[in-house]
């Protein structure tokens, strides 16, 4: 039963005056508070996006007056995406969430039989590992490494690694469209096993991982950056990936990288790491692009990814908990 002060609501056009004020606040926190990269929508693109139901919102009444929202979205990929809980003031956290989840909850439970509920609990939010888990949640630790454009050391340690692998059987190239197929097997073998699938299924399958890549070479999830993108040749074939987009105006990011399982332990991941931060900074000596960093994330118990990206000159910022709700 929900506290006779509050009640939950779907945001509709009856509500969207008067939740102008929470949602501005949840905006003015969510670089502080929330760790997020790129501004929140401006209020009226929130609303265009409600109408056009890219996203959706449940909306915590207090007394008739919002104080308390969630986002999600069921548009973007295979997994139901919840992007933030916020909250107005600090009273009654605990039970305000805990309303909003389950609102949350029974509005997903039709689309919960078929898909995963994926969550990032970024800044504040990492404190509501205890209050979801009772509801199913378990939870991977994610860590968000930079490479700083303006940062001397670190372009040092990146041009002292080898550009090319010792054995000359390995070539590292830049993308083409050609590679694409191979390039959706080598991702498919890679991450169908790894913790990237439990909060996206869709790595789960060829079909899947093929709808992924598609989104990243077609721009759904940024602009694409193909120039930078590099690829790993053994005896003339594709075997492995790095893909860099662009997550903010002046932000790159490297989505995804992986080799082919035989060419794997060779510490061959780290000359397509080089060429593609190298290309990007590169770009940025020119003056043809702007970017401030490179950035990627890595899970918090993969040592060999994080030293491979701390010898590359990346540094690590924060980690915080991805939260995932399995299939009911």
């Amino acid at each position: 039963m929900e506290n006779a002060n509050y009640e939950t609501a779907v945001l509709n056009s009856n509500l969207y005056k008067i939740f102008t004020g929470v949602y501005n606040d949840f905006r003015s926190k969510s670089s502080n508070d929330y760790m997020f990269e790129l501004p929140p929508l401006e209020y009226q693109d929130f609303i265009d996006a409600i109408d056009k139901e890219y996203v959706k919102c449940i909306v915590l009444l207090e007394n008739h007056i919002p104080t308390a929202f969630l986002i999600y979205t069921t548009a973007i990929s295979e997994s139901i995406e919840l992007n933030v809980i916020h909250c107005l003031g600090n009273e009654d956290l605990l039970n305000k969430r805990k309303l909003l989840l389950e609102r949350f909850l029974k509005e997903t439970e039709k689309e919960r039989a078929e898909k995963v509920v994926c969550y990032p609990l970024l800044g504040m939010q990492a404190g509501f590992t205890g209050d979801i888990s009772h509801y199913g949640f378990k939870f991977v630790g994610l860590a968000v490494l930079r490479f700083m454009m303006d940062n001397k050391n670190s372009e040092e340690v990146l041009n002292s690694l080898a550009s090319e692998p010792q054995d000359e059987s390995y070539k590292v190239t830049t993308w083409e469209n050609m590679y694409y197929d191979k390039a959706v097997e080598v991702i498919h073998e890679g991450f169908k096993t790894a913790s990237d699938a439990l909060f996206d299924t869709r790595y789960l399958t060829k079909e899947g991982t093929d709808d992924i890549l598609d989104k990243i070479v077609n721009g759904v999830y940024g602009e694409f950056l193909p120039e930078t993108t590099s690829v790993l040749l053994y005896n003339g074939k594709p075997c492995g990936f790095c893909f860099t987009n662009i997550t903010g105006g002046k932000i790159a990011n490297i989505p995804l990288v992986s080799i082919e399982k035989e060419h794997q332990g060779k510490g061959l991941a780290k000359h397509l790491i080089k060429k593609s931060v190298s290309s990007i900074l590169q770009k940025v000596r020119s003056g043809e692009r702007e970017f401030t960093e490179v950035n990627v994330s890595a899970e918090t118990n993969n040592i060999p990814a994080l030293k491979m990206y701390r010898h590359a000159g990346f540094k690590e910022d924060y980690s915080y908990p991805q939260a995932y709700l399995p299939i009911q």
